[in-house]
């Protein structure tokens, strides 16, 4: 666990500041990537090497355009992929249940998640902003209505029980907006700390938060094993498994009590 040169050089010093930050705020947002829901057992899809993507990228199959012209091929290659997120029995791990814990202790816990597992909600984390949506539903483009998770599993193209419309899974896609961002940032803004679990922060627009953040003089800390572009932004980064910093902060946070 190392931390930025120029915050606390000690890993437990570093530990000891952000669990000061954390003791002391009123709102803490934070925004979690893939790194997040690895220490669950569910892999980056960006990790994913299948029959799908040996002759196009995964942001050409996992496009808006590809769905709506091979709405039935996009399926087939959107559940493959998937496969373990839409079918696993994952459990949320310690980083998850440290967010959920912190809402226990009287704090406002916004969590941005560009996961669409669902493991935050499963935590107990009660306010979750799902930036890049969910796959435990599927929305019908013509007319709006949502279907569950067993809808769509049930059949190879998924139609809309209204219209008979196919499917869109409820996440974004590929050359599509990003319709959460400006909620996202409003909770960055209200906060007194943005804590970063697990995100490259390569993905835009998500990765202007920790930016708007920094200069708007908010406490900010990374946790994530690889550097990103955006370290300079943090006061605080530590490069540690997610869960064990977490058990770490929040035993400090009991000994607080």
């Amino acid at each position: 666990m190392t931390a930025r040169l120029h915050a606390p050089t000690d890993p437990n010093a570093a530990l000891d500041t952000l669990a000061g930050w954390l003791a002391e705020a009123r709102h803490i947002a934070v925004l979690t990537g893939a790194g997040m829901s690895t220490e669950s057992g569910i892999p980056d899809f960006r990790s994913y090497q299948g029959r799908y993507t040996q002759n196009a990228s995964l942001a050409e199959v996992l496009s808006i355009d590809y769905f709506q012209h091979n709405p039935a091929d996009f399926w087939q290659a959107f559940k493959e992929i998937f496969e373990l997120k839409l079918v696993g029995n994952k459990q949320p791990n310690a980083g998850h249940r440290f967010l959920a814990w912190l809402e226990t202790q009287g704090k406002t816990v916004s969590v941005l998640t560009q996961n669409i597992d669902g493991l935050h909600q499963c935590a107990g984390s009660r306010e979750v902003v799902e930036v890049h949506g969910t796959l435990q539903r599927a929305v019908c483009p013509a007319c709006g209505r949502m279907h569950d998770l067993a809808h769509v599993l049930a059949s190879p193209l998924p139609r809309c029980l209204s219209c008979c419309t196919p499917l869109k899974p409820d996440v974004v896609l590929y050359g599509e907006a990003v319709s959460q961002f400006e909620a996202a940032l409003l909770k960055v803004l209200d906060a007194d700390v943005l804590l970063v679990l697990g995100s490259s922060l390569e993905v835009g627009p998500v990765n202007l938060l920790p930016l708007e953040a920094h200069q708007h003089g908010i406490d900010c800390a990374l946790i994530n094993l690889d550097p990103t572009r955006l370290d300079r932004c943090f006061d605080l980064v530590f490069r540690a498994p997610i869960g064990q910093t977490a058990q770490a902060l929040q035993a400090r946070l009991e000994s607080r009590a």
